[in-house]
């Protein structure tokens, strides 16, 4: 691989000098230079090529979300947001993420100097991801989708249902395309594992609530599952669907990590796998690595009625988890994000 060549924006000279060392020191990664705000960013964007931008989301003179705005429609380059764990921090970087920003790191707490490497690997591997992304490819659609019209009573399977999906890299907006997509009369819970920060998932849930004809929160212990409502895993919590009497509940809880994840995909999935008299649907969207393909595989041997549906390599920011997935032999359907709303509303209506 050839170096991949980074712009770190940063209004703090000693953020721009920590970021740049980290990356650095990766064989891969060569840091051409730095700005200190979102103006100054833009026109070295412009005479450097950089092949990736750390984007501060916080700036004097021209703000990251400013930036990123402009950037995108004057020089399109795949963006890290690095982000205050803040409320207002959270709602910022989920700004940039839909404006087309592939990920972001959070800013260390406490003693900087020394928590700053405590992020060395999330950096790397986030920039690195990031430098394989077709940008220009990414920031074509950006737009609301057009809702799946309402279903008479009378059209939709008595059977009860129930909706799980697994998503990483790119998922808040890839979300942002299914979720609002779907009718109000949905007939099933929905329930998310989106690999994310805990500070994050609640303004994602927040945000998706705002956007979408169905109701959008993030799941608490203990409460029933209804149809119709979208269950987003609070960060650092697996969800687990459990059953209690003849209902469905939420089981929010902190075992050990799966697979490096808290949330886990496959923890999710394989909670649903013990649903009997239940049609399954599984869900996989964009992000790196494989986490849900086990999952997957368990809910198809409990359950070879259970439907799996997995994005496509067209409209993923990221193809490792949808590809894992299809590695499994066991999915039903592959679809590009802008039509998985439809294809979901279809399936589960009949």
């Amino acid at each position: 691989m050839q170096n991949i060549r980074v712009l770190v924006i940063d209004d703090s000279a000693f953020m721009r000098k920590m970021i740049s060392d980290i990356l650095n020191q990766d064989d891969q990664i060569q840091v051409v230079g730095t700005a200190r705000n979102g103006q100054d960013g833009i026109q070295k964007i412009k005479s450097l090529s950089p092949d990736v931008i750390t984007l501060d989301v916080e700036m004097p003179v021209m703000n990251g979300i400013e930036a990123l705005e402009k950037i995108m429609k004057e020089c399109p380059v795949p963006a890290v947001m690095v982000s205050s764990v803040t409320k207002s921090g959270a709602d910022s970087t989920l700004q940039a993420l839909h404006l087309g920003a592939i990920d972001f790191i959070t800013k260390p707490s406490g003693s900087i100097s020394l928590d700053i490497y405590k992020t060395e690997y999330e950096i790397i591997s986030k920039v690195k991801q990031a430098a394989t992304v077709n940008i220009h490819q990414f920031h074509t659609k950006s737009t609301l989708p057009n809702p799946v019209p309402s279903q008479t009573d009378s059209t939709v399977s008595q059977k009860k249902k129930v909706v799980v999906i697994g998503v990483s890299t790119g998922g808040p907006r890839a979300l942002q395309s299914l979720i609002p997509a779907l009718p109000d009369d949905f007939p099933a819970p929905i329930l998310i594992v989106q690999h994310m920060p805990a500070a994050f998932t609640k303004s994602l849930a927040e945000r998706l609530n705002r956007q979408s004809k169905l109701s959008v929160k993030e799941a608490v212990n203990g409460e029933i599952l209804s149809k119709g409502v979208v269950y987003i895993a609070a960060g650092d919590y697996h969800l687990e669907i459990k059953r209690t009497g003849t209902t469905l509940t939420a089981l929010v809880e902190q075992s050990e990590p799966v697979g490096g994840h808290r949330p886990s995909v496959n923890k999710l999935f394989e909670s649903a796998a013990d649903l009997k008299y239940y049609e399954k649907y599984a869900v996989i969207l964009t992000g790196m690595g494989s986490d849900g393909s086990k999952g997957i595989q368990i809910l198809k041997e409990k359950d070879k009625g259970t439907k799996v549906i997995v994005e496509s390599e067209e409209s993923a920011v990221i193809f490792g988890m949808p590809k894992a997935a299809l590695n499994t032999n066991e999915v039903n359907h592959v679809v590009s994000i802008d039509q998985m709303g439809s294809l979901l509303s279809e399936l589960i209506q009949k």
